[in-house]
């Protein structure tokens, strides 16, 4: 069997912070003597166990306050675990915090230097890469200036060129690239596709799941500090996607609780349920939905007294983006003011819907745009991941090679 190479590899690593509840200086010294009652551990990871192979780019994702950044700062050797241990080999080099590693009153200048030196680089290797270093972040004149002063933009340029030119075997890049503009972004990212055409290693943590899908080849997922994924990038946006929607329903049922009873407005439209068929009128369920699937959404609604309205639905990400909207008006539906109950058919032939997970919601409105009905989750639909492709839609996609023969003049 041959051996798998790897870069770094994290085993059974646990990491403990203890929190004060002390609320001032004054608290401590009044209530020393009880002070470690007012102590509690919060385990930030707990247990966790990964390698990662030479070559590999790994997304870690998972919600806010889930250990992503707790994890790199171990792997970097930033902070250590409480227990486990992390073997690593190579230059490593993290980029994790907004201008960490930079002195303030120090020029950009002498903080390339100084953060170079962090890296492992001697000042030799850091002249010979200076120039480039410079003309990547962009920064220009302003080299020579204090980095107090620089915008938070500024910051993360000049610390991602530092780190990207100091030619590490693995690196550690936190979701700080979200701070730079457009271009910059593009640049990065440019340069991480570099990376992995020369074989180094990239843990990367982003919200991004796009971004994940893009660049990744394998996701880990955390929850609560435990890894609940390792592997595939689609079963692991999956994963996580479903995480978010399942602490969007607890969240709202934890409101409803609280509401009285009776306290729920009735208006002049409610809206029972939808439903989701194919285009046979088979339930969708749980079934995985296929690409090209017709798809048929109905809702059920009830009006209780005379109003002229509009209905429709919207399919949303899990993250609340909106992918698709569609209602009666937009058809030139008119719908019927008398009281009565009401089915409401909307037919979608050959869908491509590219996302794992989508979120049905369903509302009614008067004509004047005045909400009266909502129904918001109505249903979820899970579409196949697309073989070829990454985005928003997926088609049923092919290519081709062919020679290009030269015109002759």
């Amino acid at each position: 069997m041959a051996t798998v190479q790897h870069i770094a590899r994290v085993e059974h690593v646990s990491k403990r912070f203890v929190l004060h509840k002390d609320k001032s200086l004054k608290d401590r010294i009044l209530y020393f003597r009880t002070r470690n009652q007012s102590k509690t551990d919060f385990w930030a990871l707990s247990d966790v166990s990964i390698t990662l192979g030479l070559g590999e780019t790994v997304g870690l994702i998972g919600h806010n306050g889930s250990g992503k950044s707790t994890l790199l700062k171990v792997i970097g050797g930033i902070i250590d675990a409480t227990s486990g241990r992390v073997l690593r080999r190579g230059r490593v080099a993290a980029l994790l915090e907004l201008g960490a590693g930079f002195h303030p009153d120090l020029s950009g200048r002498d903080n390339v230097y100084l953060n170079a030196s962090i890296l492992g680089m001697t000042t030799e290797e850091t002249d010979a890469v200076f120039d480039d270093i410079v003309e990547f972040s962009g920064i220009g004149e302003f080299i020579d200036s204090q980095v107090k002063f620089y915008s938070s933009g500024m910051y993360v340029r000049l610390a991602f060129a530092v780190a990207v030119h100091s030619d590490p075997d693995l690196l550690l890049v936190d979701e700080v690239l979200a701070v730079g503009d457009e271009p910059f972004q593009q640049k990065c990212m440019a340069k991480i596709r570099q990376f992995q055409r020369e074989g180094r290693t990239i843990l990367l943590v982003s919200h991004s799941a796009d971004q994940v899908a893009d660049v990744c080849s394998r996701t880990v997922v955390l929850d609560g500090g435990r890894i609940v994924h390792d592997g595939s990038v689609g079963e692991g946006i999956r994963v996580l996607r479903e995480g978010y929607e399942r602490d969007r329903v607890a969240a709202q049922e934890a409101a409803a609780a609280k509401e009285s009873p009776g306290s729920a407005y009735v208006g002049a439209v409610t809206i029972s349920e939808v439903s989701v068929t194919d285009g046979s009128g088979e339930p969708i369920g749980n079934d995985q939905v296929a690409y090209g699937t017709d798809l048929v959404v109905t809702i059920h609604a009830e009006v209780h007294e005379p109003v002229d309205w509009i209905t429709g639905f919207t399919f949303e990400s899990v993250l609340g983006q909106m992918v698709y909207r569609l209602n009666t008006e937009g058809l030139g539906i008119d719908l019927p003011s008398a009281p009565g109950r009401y089915a409401v058919e909307f037919r979608l032939p050959r869908t491509n819907f590219g996302r794992d997970r989508i979120i049905v919601s369903a509302g009614a409105t008067t004509l004047d745009g005045t909400t009266i009905a909502l129904l918001n989750p109505a249903a979820h639909l899970d579409f196949e991941e697309d073989p070829h492709g990454a985005g928003v839609i997926q088609f049923a996609a092919v290519g081709s090679l062919r020679d290009e023969v030269p015109a002759t003049t």
